[in-house]
């Protein structure tokens, strides 16, 4: 992409956030389920692919996943609301949160700042929730150094003509701005064996359904097993003692 992004961990360094155990574990269902340490995915596309309906449907469907609400300094559009849509600040903000070490990851995207505030995601996690975050590519490579675990998942059309379609239909760019998105296009789809999964968004609700099968099967990764996660007791072995023979050999 043409935007430079920096890592973000805690204060700004590029430390791991959180231990690979890190979170309260879901809960049970029943004496037989496997409990998960929370994880971070993160949705990434080119412009136009539809991967914020799809976190946003994902959000609905399931109470145990939360959507990472992105922070940026760009102008509020018409029907957007703070702190759903996005958090908007001024660049002295931003700034100030930045230095304070408050964003897992930022970047600089066609004239304005955009961000992943640290403190809702990991009180997300903290609660034993899954969290699901729409990022770019850079985005994502960030806060995998940042949370280690961090599931990535590339979202695209069935073909670059709908692309088009859909980000031109938009209404929200100018056509310039339209122009670098399409431009940026080829090197976000160069970056898609670095994701762990793909979904073509032909059809919303069928890409929904394959997010969240994406999600139920990630928590299901004995990796992501949490220590205090119900475990199978080992019988211990008993072995019968051979017969001690004294004096002489015992007979058989």
């Amino acid at each position: 992409m043409s935007s430079k992004r920096r890592d973000q961990g805690i204060e700004g360094s590029r430390d791991r956030v959180l231990p690979p155990d890190f979170g309260t574990p879901s809960s049970p269902r029943s004496a037989f389920d496997v409990r998960h340490s929370p994880f971070l995915v993160v949705l990434s596309s080119p412009s136009g692919a539809g991967k914020t309906s799809i976190c946003r449907a994902v959000e609905q469907r399931d109470p145990n996943v939360a959507y990472s609400v992105s922070a940026t300094t760009r102008p509020m559009r018409k029907g957007e609301t703070h702190g759903r849509s996005y958090f908007f600040y001024s660049e002295k903000q931003f700034q100030a949160l930045n230095e304070k070490g408050g964003l897992l990851e930022h970047a600089g995207v066609y004239d304005h700042q955009y961000g992943t505030p640290k403190a809702p995601v990991l009180r997300h996690l903290r609660a034993g929730r899954d969290v699901i975050a729409d990022l770019d590519i850079q985005g994502m490579r960030s806060c995998r150094k940042a949370l280690p675990g961090t599931v990535g998942v590339f979202i695209t059309a069935p073909d670059n003509g709908e692309l088009a379609r859909r980000l031109r239909g938009r209404g929200t760019d100018s056509a310039e701005a339209v122009a670098r998105r399409e431009a940026d296009r080829e090197k976000e789809l160069a970056a898609v064996p670095e994701f762990d999964y793909l979904v073509v968004n032909d059809k919303l609700e069928q890409a929904v359904d394959d997010v969240m099968a994406i999600i139920r099967a990630e928590r299901l990764r004995t990796s992501r097993m949490s220590p205090a996660a119900p475990r199978v007791a080992r019988r211990p072995e008993t072995r019968n003692p051979e017969p001690k023979t004294i004096g002489r050999r015992q007979r058989k």
